[in-house]
């Protein structure tokens, strides 16, 4: 089955192609400007050009739904269900924040915490077994202060994700291990929505959303506001 991958919910926009578990193509770029909107179309030519493949042998779209950039995930989500739609193909969405404990899984990590940076000393975070990938903790925004994960300072902990250098500062947990140049990628997609597919878990694309988990305030509104 001939899947295409989008991940825009960070400053990684990320396009890939896969037939069944075998990865064909990657195209990806992280920015500091969220370019999505620029690269995210020039991504998919460029994914089908390596696959050697054109959008009509494209079988299913998955795409990483976020949480994260509001922006981002709008411009991925709008490309997702377009090519949805006018290929009468399904949709599968995962969670950005699996994408990201991938690479460290059956390592030496008892938990893998998530941490994507939302502003001031807020994070969007998730709890991961170190070795299954089993979620231990829901998805959720948490602001960041000395007791936060205190639960985990007697354990091995691997923290993933932008938000992790500013938690590093924050915390006092001399077992954790901080990787903060972890982005969500395409590929470390496939897995997750190839299990999605064969259980039948397709996006209804007409009312499909992605995760956000907060309320967008956008600069319009603190400028309405003021007036």
């Amino acid at each position: 089955m001939k899947i295409l991958y989008l991940e825009t919910s960070s400053k990684n926009c990320s396009v890939a192609i896969s037939d069944g578990e075998k990865l064909l193509c990657v195209c990806e770029e992280v920015s500091e400007n969220y370019k999505q909107s620029e690269s995210l179309h020039t991504f998919v030519e460029w994914a089908l050009e390596g696959a050697k493949l054109t959008m009509k042998d494209i079988e299913a779209v998955s795409l990483g739904k976020g949480p994260g950039s509001y922006t981002g995930l709008r411009i991925g989500a709008a490309s997702a269900k377009g090519f949805c739609y006018g290929l009468k193909i399904p949709l599968v969405a995962v969670n950005s924040m699996e994408s990201m404990i991938e690479p460290f899984l059956g390592q030496n990590f008892d938990y893998i915490i998530t941490l994507v940076d939302a502003r001031r000393m807020e994070v969007y975070t998730a709890v991961y077994d170190g070795q299954t990938g089993n979620e231990i903790s829901a998805t959720e925004a948490k602001i960041l202060d000395e007791s936060a994960f205190e639960e985990f300072k007697d354990k091995k902990v691997l923290f993933v994700g932008d938000g992790a250098s500013k938690t590093k500062d924050v915390l006092q947990l001399p077992n954790a291990e901080f990787k903060a140049d972890i982005y969500p990628s395409t590929k470390y997609l496939v897995k997750k929505t190839l299990e999605k597919i064969e259980k039948q878990e397709f996006e209804d694309i007409a009312y499909f959303e992605p995760f956000y988990l907060k309320d967008f305030h956008g600069v319009k509104k603190k400028q309405k506001s003021e007036e």
